[in-house]
């Protein structure tokens, strides 16, 4: 009898650990790349996965591959590209977007949802041109032998936002503010809260009080960043881009220390001709807290 209670007893502690490990939020890392092409780094892309639904925030450029990987090797089936279901784009620069249109047309004809996109102004319109640019395959796979179990499911619901709470979901909250991006306007950031985690995703922005302020109390910052060896060796003309559009380190370690993050994580990472170590070290020699330069596939 004594046996069959333990066993029981450890039958139940598996089982809870097990719930437990579903519900706890993870934060992967799908792509920390930047326009400058890198084999080692997709386009910029981070996904919030909460009881077993992923809610992405930005699809540049080769993020669908890192997101089946994820799916895959790390044994995150809310990633796969059928299951998205949920997109967050902070603006319309092409290493944020090019894989919206991949993601979209990944086994379309099987999907059996819609994926709901939020996003600043343009939205709606992109969303257009991806349809008249696929528009050859829909036919094809449509008017064929292929089995297409819901015909419009390649499309997109889009809605393009404006700062405040967009969204509530099972727990989950999203919250889009604005952040400056040189002449992007509107760009955003995203401050998402779930039920044990609240993780802040700056977008591409220069230092911001606006950005500073949604990332008080955050378990997870993740921050754009540029290496200030890196811009050094730039033309006067490309400084004072990125310092209109981006957050060397110096400031970035401004933003974590008034922040205070309990871990502040650096991706899209300009480094230009420096070590892309300096990106690290740079903003550990100015801020005290705990920092990690993250690569694709992170989970955190």
């Amino acid at each position: 009898m004594n046996k069959f209670i333990s066993i029981l007893a450890v039958s139940a502690v598996m089982l809870l650990t097990s719930t437990s490990a579903l519900s706890e939020t993870q934060v992967v890392i799908l792509g920390t790349g930047t326009p400058v092409p890198d084999h080692t780094r997709a386009g910029a892309g981070v996904a919030i996965v909460y009881e077993n639904q992923a809610y992405v925030f930005d699809v540049g450029g080769g993020v669908v591959q890192r997101a089946i990987e994820a799916s895959s090797h790390l044994g995150i089936p809310a990633l796969f590209p059928a299951n998205i279901q949920h997109v967050f784009i902070t603006h319309l620069h092409s290493d944020h977007m090019l894989d919206l249109v991949e993601l979209a047309w990944t086994l379309w004809w099987r999907r059996t949802s819609q994926i709901s996109v939020w996003g600043p102004t343009g939205l709606e319109a992109m969303a257009k041109g991806m349809y008249e640019m696929m528009n050859a395959d829909v036919m094809i796979r449509s008017s064929g032998a292929q089995t297409v179990v819901n015909p419009g499911f390649y499309r997109i619901i889009p809605t393009e936002i404006e700062e405040g709470v967009i969204f509530t979901n099972d727990g989950v909250t999203v919250e889009a503010f604005t952040v400056a991006h040189g002449d992007i306007s509107p760009a955003f950031g995203y401050r998402v809260t779930t039920p044990d985690k609240v993780v802040v995703i700056s977008g591409d922005t220069s230092y911001s009080e606006k950005l500073t302020e949604m990332a008080k109390g955050a378990d997870v910052l993740v921050h754009e960043v540029i290496s200030n060896e890196g811009v050094s060796e730039l033309s006067e003309d490309w400084r004072l881009y990125h310092s209109r559009s981006h957050t060397v380190t110096s400031e970035l370690a401004r933003v974590a220390t008034e922040a205070r993050p309990d871990l502040l994580v650096l991706y899209h990472v300009l480094f230009y001709g420096a070590p892309v170590e300096t990106a690290l070290t740079e903003v550990q020699a100015l801020y005290d807290g705990e920092v990690v330069l993250a690569n694709d596939l992170d989970v955190f």
